[in-house]
């Protein structure tokens, strides 16, 4: 699946700094990337369109000020900066006037996930976290457990770590943390990113199907994943969920020691006892070949106790303290955007995540459920991805929305780019929520939508806001017209 159009140029000297021109530079993986470089010694520049927190914030901290929009001009050599390099995000299409650019000056190109690997991987012991789910939290779990411990890892995590100085570090000691995405790496290197990492450790979280937009069918995916694990060396660990069917069934095929966690009984890393709840979080007593630790992890949700015990799993594999790898998971928070409350304003809770798949959302609603007992559960998504606006996934959101009280959903963000036959039918799944007892709402637009919260929510309520993009920034502004509401009762 990889493409050879554009290898990864072969730099003759990795301490020479570089004039490094970014295409796409506030992506979630871009961002950090520019800031490891700019803290490698390199020169960094990018564009993008404009940008916000917490990608605006981050760069504008490393000292960069992205170029608005896309301009072959942005390449022409300056005083001070003569591109000798140039990354590419894998959302940049091939017509892009600055990859166009670039290539007629016979520019060296790189995808993030090559300049990731020969700028801060090689050399290092690479722990990747890969899987259709969790990767975001499990990265971010791995990444302070190793820094509460003074191993001084090295990471670079897809989102806003709750318990790190930043999303990215270079680190100094062996292991370098980072989120092992399946999705392509680039115009030019149509292969899954996670190729381009070489782990010595890799925790598998789940290969459930995704990204129908670039792989045609499951057996498509499970063939990338076969890739990864066909690439461990002899000396690694995959720390493989068991309780995922397709993980149990490929993992063993990898040649190096496999390790199966879970929640259930066939796992070598398990609960010894059915795990216990307290408003939503979860903990247990775990055990494996490296011993036994009371777990719980400080994010809620069962499938972040499941999250929690395959970073200790890798860790524990890897000599780490039992006990203290458990510690130091009881007070890691997770990344923002997953189950995080924002606020609450006259008795309505908001509360936001990133679920933009049927068993990510499930599992999003069910733990809203738990951590909020006996209140109403409104739920907003916006099925934001071309994957996840598909027609094939319809009963999956059908069961995974049942479980809210409510339902309210924007149109679909990629219709016009989906075949009609592709194309998840909203009116036909709010008739089928309705026909369960759920009340749903189809809002034509993201003001509309608001507009509907604010104007039925109650004291008591609980709104999740699920996207995997910004949701036409719909948890922020719920929570200041909810501000708005209170003062103008306040005021009659």
């Amino acid at each position: 699946m990889r493409s050879t159009e554009h290898p990864a140029p072969l730099l003759a000297d990795a301490a020479t700094p570089l004039d490094i021109h970014i295409i796409a530079i506030g992506g979630t993986g871009m961002a950090p990337l520019a800031c490891l470089l700019r803290e490698l010694g390199h020169r960094v520049r990018g564009s993008d369109g404009p940008l916000y927190p917490p990608m605006s914030t981050l760069l504008e901290r490393a000292g960069i000020a992205p170029l608005l929009g896309y301009d072959a001009a942005h390449l022409e050599p300056a005083p001070d900066f003569v591109a000798n390099l140039v990354i590419v995000g894998n959302a940049v299409r091939r017509d892009n006037p600055e990859a166009v650019e670039a290539e007629r000056r016979g520019l060296p190109l790189m995808s993030m996930p090559q300049a990731l690997y020969q700028f801060c991987l090689a050399g290092r012991q690479p722990l990747v976290v890969a899987g259709t789910h969790g990767k975001t939290t499990t990265t971010a779990m791995a990444a302070y457990t190793l820094h509460e411990l003074g191993a001084d890892p090295g990471y670079l995590v897809g989102g806003l770590p709750l318990d790190l100085p930043a999303s990215y570090a270079l680190g100094g000691g062996p292991a370098f943390v980072v989120e092992g995405d399946e999705y392509n790496a680039a115009y030019f290197d149509r292969g899954p990113k996670f190729l381009h990492y070489r782990p010595r450790t890799l925790i598998w979280t789940s290969g459930e199907y995704d990204h129908a937009d670039l792989y045609p069918s499951p057996e498509a995916l499970l063939a990338a994943y076969r890739q990864l694990l066909a690439g461990m060396p002899g000396d690694g660990v995959v720390v493989a969920c068991g309780d995922r069917p397709e993980v149990r069934e490929l993992a063993p095929a990898a040649a190096c020691r496999v390790v199966f966690y879970g929640l259930g009984e066939r796992n070598e890393v398990r609960p010894l006892a059915p795990p216990v709840e307290t408003n939503g979080r979860f903990a247990c007593r775990v055990a494996g070949p490296a011993g036994e630790a009371d777990l719980s992890p400080g994010v809620g949700g069962r499938h972040n106790l499941e999250n929690a015990i395959g970073v200790w799993a890798a860790l524990t594999a890897n000599g780490h303290d039992p006990r203290a790898v458990a510690a130091a998971l009881g007070r890691c928070r997770g990344v923002a955007r997953r189950l995080q409350e924002l606020g609450t304003v006259g008795g309505v809770t908001v509360v936001d995540d990133f679920a933009h798949h049927p068993t990510a959302v499930a599992a999003t609603v069910d733990a809203v459920r738990r951590s909020y007992r006996g209140r109403r559960l409104v739920a907003a998504l916006e099925l934001r991805s071309l994957s996840a606006a598909r027609s094939l996934f319809f009963d999956g959101y059908l069961d995974a929305l049942a479980r809210a009280d409510r339902v309210v959903l924007p149109p679909l963000f990629h219709a016009a780019r989906l075949p009609a036959e592709e194309r998840l039918d909203l009116a036909a799944l709010a008739a089928r929520l309705g026909e369960q007892g759920v009340e749903t709402t189809i809002a034509p637009g993201y003001d509309e939508l608001l507009a509907t919260l604010v104007a039925t929510a109650m004291p008591g309520d609980v709104v999740v806001s699920m996207s995997s993009g910004s949701f036409g920034g719909l948890p922020q502004r719920l929570l200041a017209a909810l501000q708005a509401r209170v003062a103008d009762a306040a005021g009659k």
